[in-house]
C-alpha cells in the first residue's frame, strides 16, 4: 500500500493563532491513536498576509488512503463533516473565520541529502 499525506493549508486571522494551534493539536492527538497513523508535521509561515493573517501547513501521513478513509468515513457524506466518532474532519473543526483548504497527496519525487 502507498502512504497518503493529508496536507491542509490553514489561514488564520491575526490574534487567533493560539486557537488554531490548539484545535490542530486536539486533532493530531485523536489521529495519533488511530490505526494507520504514521506522523504529523505542523508548519507556520514566517511571513504574514497583507491583512495580518498567518498561514500554517499541517501534514498528516497515513499508511494508506484506506486508513485515511476509515477515519474520515462519513465525514465525506455530511455537511458538518462529522466522522463516526463525532469529530469534524476535512478541516471543518476550526472556528470561523479560520479557513482550511484540505487535500490528499502521494509522493511523486523525494530527494534527501
Amino acid at each position: 500500500m502507498e502512504q497518503v499525506s493529508v496536507i491542509n493549508t490553514i489561514t488564520v486571522p491575526s490574534g487567533m493563532e493560539g486557537i488554531a494551534e490548539s484545535v490542530r493539536n486536539e486533532y493530531v492527538d485523536y489521529f495519533s491513536e488511530q490505526e494507520g497513523f504514521v506522523s504529523s508535521t505542523f508548519f507556520k509561515s514566517i511571513n504574514r498576509e497583507d491583512d495580518g493573517a498567518v498561514k500554517y501547513i499541517n501534514t498528516v501521513v497515513w499508511e494508506s488512503y484506506e486508513h485515511f478513509e476509515k477515519i474520515v468515513n462519513v465525514g465525506f457524506e455530511n455537511a458538518e463533516g462529522s466522522n463516526e466518532d463525532g469529530l469534524k474532519v476535512l478541516g471543518r473543526g476550526f472556528p470561523e473565520p479560520i479557513k482550511v483548504s484540505p487535500g490528499q497527496y502521494i509522493i511523486v519525487s523525494q530527494r534527501n541529502a
